[in-house]
């Protein structure tokens, strides 16, 4: 078959030196024989996977990869095709940067770095667990520009416990302070795979649950990071990422636009364009080699419920306008949809309610 550049990497690497209150991910602190026997499985992965084409970006997350043993990181990156890729991220969290880590990063090929800071507001950032200051974050970020990374992506949430206005606004300054390219505002996810999800559920107080900010104070704090964000060049591209022109995530673009894409690892998914596949949820059972799950993809629910997802919004075709003639004029009427020539999107209140609209697209 003719190798063609098409789709985008991702890599998992579920472990972490903590567990944060606020993490829903499939990742967590475990025995340092399981992450031997993770690597082992995840090189054999990589290994004997069928490369029919070339891949356009590389993306690995966790966990924390970014303390990945620097040579196990080589020897991973060094079975992915396509270098140098148009992008090559590493998700990474302050604290654990160093300058022969960061030189390693960029030796190897890593082009972009996602900095799960969160807050720059140190009382929120030591309820959530984390272990940095707002220093430490600038010191790290000019490690990374000095190794000639400067495409750099900072997370925040909106909604913490503890977290008002003038915190919020404090984490903001940061940003303009540092100047970052991109920049990822998440509102914080309340569900039951997360210690401070659950504790909010159950009408508990750990984890500063009963300090957490409101659904209405919380689309607030969002609210106002729009805003200051816009000021500062860095515009929304997709309901909780924000980038200066240029710097959008190309690897994350191909899931909101339904572009193939393969995952290793632990809790990976791969869309070949027809098909889904997902790895294994938990490490252990990655490392000793439980089978994959394939289910056939749901391509014209899905391009309405992730191409939303896109200040751009999408096109629908006649099918798809008139497969969702009810939905769509629901929420047309209801304000949190908007059409133009032949483009639909969220308005700025329908991004604020964004899980209530887009759900109506995989429910029909």
């Amino acid at each position: 078959m003719m190798v063609t550049s098409v789709a985008g990497i991702y890599i998992s690497y579920p472990f972490c030196a903590q567990k944060c209150t606020y993490c829903n991910f499939a990742s967590g602190v475990f025995p340092g024989e399981l992450e031997r026997r993770y690597i082992a499985a995840l090189t054999h992965e990589l290994r004997t996977y069928a490369w029919e084409w070339l891949p356009e970006t590389l993306y690995l997350g966790g966990g924390t990869p970014s303390t990945l043993d620097s040579e196990d990181l080589r020897t991973l990156i060094g079975l992915v095709r396509g270098r140098p890729w148009m992008e090559a991220t590493l998700e990474a969290a302050p604290g654990t940067l160093t300058p022969e880590r960061v030189r390693g990063w960029a030796a190897c090929g890593i082009s972009r770095v996602s900095l799960g800071v969160q807050s720059f507001a140190e009382p929120e950032i030591r309820r959530t667990g984390r272990k940095y200051t707002a220093q430490t974050l600038e010191q790290e970020l000019g490690l990374l520009r000095q190794a000639g990374i400067a495409n750099v992506n900072i997370d925040l949430i909106a909604g913490l416990p503890g977290q008002t206005e003038a915190t919020w606004r404090e984490s903001l300054d940061w940003i303009e302070r540092l100047a970052p390219p991109h920049v990822s505002v998440y509102m914080l996810e309340v569900d039951t795979d997360s210690r401070l999800g659950k504790e909010i559920l159950l009408g508990g107080v750990r984890y500063g649950a009963a300090d957490v900010p409101d659904d209405d104070q919380t689309a607030a704090l969002y609210e106002i990071a729009v805003e200051r964000l816009r000021a500062m060049g860095i515009r929304r591209y997709e309901i909780s990422n924000f980038a200066r022109p240029g710097f959008e995530s190309l690897h994350n673009l191909k899931y909101w636009r339904l572009e193939p894409y393969a995952g290793f690892g632990a809790d990976a998914h791969s869309f070949d364009g027809r098909t889904r596949r997902q790895n294994p949820e938990s490490a252990g059972d990655y490392a000793d080699g439980r089978p994959a799950t394939t289910t056939p993809a749901r391509v014209d629910d899905e391009r309405f419920f992730v191409g939303l997802r896109l200040a751009a919004g999408i096109r629908p075709d006649p099918e798809g306008w008139r497969r969702f003639d009810a939905p769509i004029r629901r929420f047309l009427d209801a304000g949190l949809l908007e059409t133009e020539d032949g483009l639909l999107r969220l308005t700025n209140r329908g991004v604020l309610l964004s899980n209530e609209v887009l759900q109506e697209f995989l429910t029909l």
